[in-house]
């Protein structure tokens, strides 16, 4: 079997894991992944972050992380779309705290890489942390930081609900803080140990 779940979190955190279990967005069994590799668990945010409370609650944690990190962003980044309500509820709590931080977001430019709306003014004088919700290969929220330092600013970091990379730290040189580091074993299916291959196989 996968191993086992982490410890619970410090007190000023949420304990995320249960809050997806709570949502019903933690799926145990057998999963075709994107990737087309395959994993006995997935963790689906859209369906945990449909839910105010629990998009408040992470959101704040993770601007009560970016702060503790000694970090003053101007912007809040998150790649669309999974990343675009939780960007604005990170902003919106900073904001508490900061002078106004805005939120943006960027999207598919239909040649692999993201772009900003014309809409979102970005200058060099401006700092940004990107965020996203479970970071897998980190190769989005990656596509919307360049997408943003194409426009001049500068990023100070990255912030996610889940780590799930097998080696934690910084992500390319960018530092990296989470509320959870979660690593679930996948396997290409001619890896599958037996237990995992009788469980019927579901597609994401």
């Amino acid at each position: 079997m996968s191993e086992g779940l982490p410890s619970p979190p410090p007190e000023d955190m949420p304990d995320v894991l249960e809050l997806y279990r709570q949502a019903g967005a933690f799926h145990e069994g057998r999963f075709l992944l994107a990737s087309g590799r395959q994993s006995p668990y997935f963790l689906q945010s859209t369906t945990l972050l449909q839910h105010p409370q629990a998009l408040v609650q992470l959101g704040g944690a993770m601007a009560r992380r970016i702060l503790a990190a000694g970090l003053a962003p101007d912007l809040i980044v998150g790649p669309a779309m999974g990343g675009v309500t939780l960007a604005y509820e990170v902003a919106r709590q900073l904001s508490e705290t900061l002078p106004q931080v805005r939120a943006i977001f960027a999207e598919k430019d239909g040649s692999g890489g993201m772009k900003l709306r014309e809409a979102f003014t970005v200058t060099s004088q401006e700092t940004f942390v990107a965020v996203e919700d479970v970071l897998t290969t980190g190769g989005s929220l990656l596509r919307a930081v360049r997408a943003v330092e194409a426009q001049g600013a500068r990023c100070l970091g990255l912030c996610c609900i889940i780590d799930r990379r097998r080696e934690t730290g910084p992500l390319q040189g960018y530092p990296l803080m989470s509320l959870q580091e979660l690593y679930f074993d996948t396997y290409a299916a001619h890896e599958l140990p037996d237990w995992l291959a009788a469980r019927p196989l579901r597609e994401i």
